[in-house]
């Protein structure tokens, strides 16, 4: 049985998903209050404005190794959530979010982590080697014996947490809501949410006319949730679900291509915020979704999230280990500090996503003996034999 396929054995109706993904968000929230608390603390001690606190800013603000600290536990307590979720929403194991095996493959994580660790480091000193003005010896071994043990215990729990929650948890629930004769138009119509709130955002100054300021956002929010409830219920009453145009849209989109893009562009647009954005601008995104089609790609191909795992594990931790610079989300006493003007070019974008990835995913196939690309990643979705689903034809209303 396939990755995605084996979520149809589990409680997958699209609702708990949706449901799952606001306690994982609202457990995250919590936990990033110890950190915020700490920040505002220590900016109200200095006689910072908190009112124009940036997110650079308040990286800054605490001890980096406290900071660390604090921004990482969040992730744990995301974690946890997810970890509830999935065993009391969804009735599943965490071991089948994971891998599509009879358990964990500890060898492949291990061989992806140890693998990229080992070239994203190299190519950093290579750096270092022919660029030595762009950096300064940052060493401290007291401080970073600190920073040592606190990325090691707790960025794995950081990626780990962004591995199951996109290339596992989502990519199984969009996998098997394809088959759901409403997913076409959900999948349109979310593309219309931010459109409208940015529109109407723009367009209402509640804060002003009304005094609603602290409630802005929720106020906009809503009025986008019943325009969006609206549009779906005039289509509805259009009669366009029962149109052969539609079923032939909803057959065509029962595929594998459309998990791994959906996961990929959320993936890729929760980092929007990240201070690397506002200084190298919003270019970056494409190293983002670039980065989480190649984690999808490879949690397809391989039917589970080892490699994945591994390699996102390396990548967080021997980044903090080794380099840090003043405009990163991760502000470490790490080996090195990058001091040059931050720019997106060659090395940054075009070398990682468009010459590294392709030749990473081209080794793991080798090593793993990795066939049938077309099917894994463009096929359809296939739900085991016995699954009792929504079948294209069935009543709408049925699955309201």
């Amino acid at each position: 049985m396939t990755y995605i396929q084996q979520a149809f054995n589990i409680k997958h109706d699209f609702w708990r998903y949706l449901v799952g993904s606001v306690i994982v968000i609202i457990a995250a929230t919590i936990g990033q209050i110890p950190f915020g608390i700490a920040v505002f603390a220590k900016a109200a001690s200095d006689g910072e404005n908190m009112t124009g606190l940036t997110t650079e800013k308040m990286m800054s603000i605490l001890e980096p190794n406290l900071s660390l600290f604090l921004m990482l536990i969040s992730f744990a307590v995301a974690m946890l959530a997810l970890v509830l979720v999935v065993k009391f929403l969804h009735k599943q194991t965490i071991r089948s979010v994971g891998t599509s095996r009879k358990k964990l493959d500890w060898k492949r994580i291990w061989f992806a982590f140890f693998f990229w660790g080992i070239l994203s480091s190299g190519l950093v000193l290579l750096d270092y080697y022919m660029a030595p003005e762009d950096y300064v010896y940052n060493f401290e071994w007291q401080r970073f014996a600190i920073l040592a043990v606190i990325a090691i215990a707790l960025i794995p729990i950081q990626t780990s947490f962004e591995e199951y929650l996109f290339r596992g948890y989502l990519m199984q629930g969009f996998g098997t809501a394809t088959k759901n004769i409403l997913f076409p138009i959900g999948f349109i119509l979310s593309f219309l949410i931010l459109p409208l709130y940015v529109l109407i955002d723009s367009s209402f100054d509640f804060h002003l006319d009304i005094g609603f300021g602290s409630f802005h956002p929720l106020i906009v929010s809503a009025i986008v949730v019943i325009l969006i409830f609206a549009i779906f219920h005039v289509l509805k009453a259009l009669k366009l679900f029962e149109t052969s145009f539609y079923f032939k849209l909803q057959k065509s989109m029962q595929a594998k291509w459309m998990p791994l893009i959906i996961t990929s562009v959320i993936f890729g647009m929760l980092h929007f915020w990240n201070p690397e954005v506002d200084k190298l601008g919003p270019t970056i995104m494409v190293y983002y979704i670039g980065t989480g089609l190649f984690l999808g790609i490879m949690t397809l191909m391989d039917e589970g999230l080892e490699l994945a795992l591994g390699f996102h594990a390396a990548n967080n931790l021997f980044t903090a280990l080794l380099v840090t610079a003043d405009w990163t989300v991760f502000q470490t006493y790490s080996v090195l500090k990058d001091i040059a003007e931050p720019e997106l070019g060659f090395i940054d974008l075009v070398l990682p996503v468009f010459i590294l990835f392709p030749i990473v995913l081209f080794i793991f196939a080798k090593k793993y003996k990795w066939t049938n690309w077309k099917d894994k990643l463009f096929g359809p979705v296939h739900a085991p034999p016995t699954e009792d689903y929504k079948v294209i034809g069935e009543n709408i209303d049925s699955t309201l």
